[in-house]
């Protein structure tokens, strides 16, 4: 049924309740930042960073350009870019957010040309998943994908996020314009480096003056961003709108949780962050390596382990008392001691704040959606800590338990008939369809399917994962979590 309410926009921020914090402008900011890919992520978290910062300085609005769908730009266009954060923890909290002051469509290139060569614009940034960056597997720029070969003709409307910001980058070049800093914002390892580099391969088929240019002159910084931001859906525009007595068809939702790391390269840009809560580093790495082994090797751990105990969500894992004390102590005893130090970052507390995230009854964070893809993410996930303490001469006993607990639940899936979300689906099922978890196990490993091919020869290892496994499918969780 459609809602009569009015929609948010800045005529009725002072009416609305006094619970919910809100811009102190009366219009937009001016344009500081482009940003390709306004998704919810980028809505949620880095545009509440931008927000607080325009509270100090109102020269960072943001110019949201959409390359594939106007459909964000239009909801946020017409809510003159305002829409609700609503923070998903014990306490609910809400807050309006009123860091976008321009919103451009896939139609709007002339626009976007004009933005990105305007010298008050600072700072470009992306969230436009890794597949959107046109990396080929090794990490450098695909010039055979057809997004880029497209750009390469000419084009004045690219496709790929590379070819609009060399567009921009030329635009300035050519016009003795200082070069915009450029931050990708996907968590995609090294992101700095990689976008760089690709930013430079590709002007260097159009210009090599140009390339050089990029080369010495943008600054790419590296970044790790982290918040768990489910989907919008329905449930939110009702309750955002019950909440604040207006239509909010833009309302994005996250935890309270919010991290935004950036190579220190220096520069007002850099600063600027800093100044509204982003940490700056010489060791993006290192806060990288911890997310990947603490958080999202524990999040495998919980959906594999939880799935097979019965569980949904990782909140309702953590429920699991054997389990969450399992987690805990693979974190503890086998996770943290290997991790590099990283100045200024406290591993136990990091630790210690993962593991409330996983407990926030307010997040319904599906394990399905975790366990998917696990031959592509468990060997940076789970494998590289088990390659750690492998080159140590120890055995990581939770690790591999947990390694154990992936091959039952392929077992399970498999025998049960119900598909494996993951690119290597079918080769999986057909590993998974018959035999002992030994058998199973060696078949995965042969194909280099979630394992290092290398680990055929680790006797220790290979025993062990497949105890583990064959005791989670005959439902010995003593002999798996103990």
């Amino acid at each position: 049924m459609q809602d009569d309410r009015q929609r948010l926009d800045y005529a009725v921020l002072d009416a609305l309740p006094a619970t919910v914090a809100r811009p102190d402008r009366s219009a937009p900011a001016p344009i500081g930042i482009v940003h390709f890919g306004p998704g919810a992520f980028h809505r949620a978290h880095q545009a509440a960073y931008i927000d607080t910062l325009l509270q100090h300085d109102p020269s960072w609005g943001i110019a949201a350009v959409s390359l594939r769908s106007a459909g964000t730009v239009t909801e946020l266009a017409a809510q003159q870019g305002l829409y609700t954060l609503a923070i998903r923890d014990a306490e609910p909290r809400y807050r309006v957010i009123g860091a976008h002051s321009r919103f451009l469509g896939p139609d709007d290139a002339v626009e976007t040309h004009a933005l990105l060569a305007d010298p008050a614009v600072r700072l470009v940034t992306t969230t436009v998943t890794e597949k959107g960056y046109c990396l080929a597997p090794d990490g450098t720029l695909d010039l055979t994908h057809p997004d880029i070969a497209h750009d390469l003709t000419g084009t004045e409307t690219p496709r790929s996020v590379i070819g609009w910001i060399v567009a921009g980058l030329a635009a300035r070049h050519a016009a003795g314009t200082p070069a915009y800093v450029v931050m990708p914002c996907d968590n995609l390892a090294d992101n700095g480096a990689k976008l760089h580099a690709a930013l430079i391969a590709y002007a260097g088929m159009l210009d090599p003056y140009l390339a050089e240019w990029i080369a010495g002159e943008v600054r790419v910084p590296g970044t790790m961003v982290d918040s768990i931001t489910p989907a919008a859906d329905e449930a939110l525009y009702a309750d955002v709108a019950d909440t604040l007595g207006v239509v909010n068809r833009a309302a994005v939702q996250r935890e309270g949780f919010a991290q935004w790391v950036i190579q220190d390269l220096g520069g007002p840009v850099g600063a600027a962050l800093a100044s509204a809560g982003a940490t700056l580093t010489d060791d993006v790495a290192g806060y990288e390596q911890a997310k990947l082994r603490v958080l999202n090797g524990s999040h495998s751990t919980l959906a594999y382990a939880g799935l097979l105990r019965g569980a949904t969500s990782v909140a309702e894992a953590m429920q699991d008392a054997p389990l969450a004390a399992f987690v805990d102590a693979m974190i503890r005893a086998e996770i943290v001691p290997i991790l590099p130090r990283v100045a200024g970052f406290d591993h136990d507390a990091y630790r210690a704040a993962v593991l409330a995230r996983f407990r926030n009854p307010a997040i319904v964070h599906r394990l399905e959606q975790i366990a998917a893809d696990g031959s592509q993410k468990l060997p940076y996930r789970l494998g590289d800590t088990l390659a750690a303490h492998r080159a140590r001469g120890e055995l990581p006993r939770h690790v591999v338990a947990a390694l154990g607990c992936w091959v039952a639940f392929l077992m399970q899936r498999a025998r049960g008939g119900v598909a494996i979300v993951d690119p290597a689906g079918e080769a999986l099922a057909l590993a998974a369809r018959d035999g002992d978890a030994a058998a199973v196990l060696g078949r995965l490993v042969s194909a280099g399917l979630g394992f290092d091919p290398a680990l055929a020869q680790d006797a220790m290892v290979m025993t062990a994962v497949a105890a583990a496994a064959d005791a989670a499918v005959a439902g010995d969780w003593g002999t798996v979590l103990g």
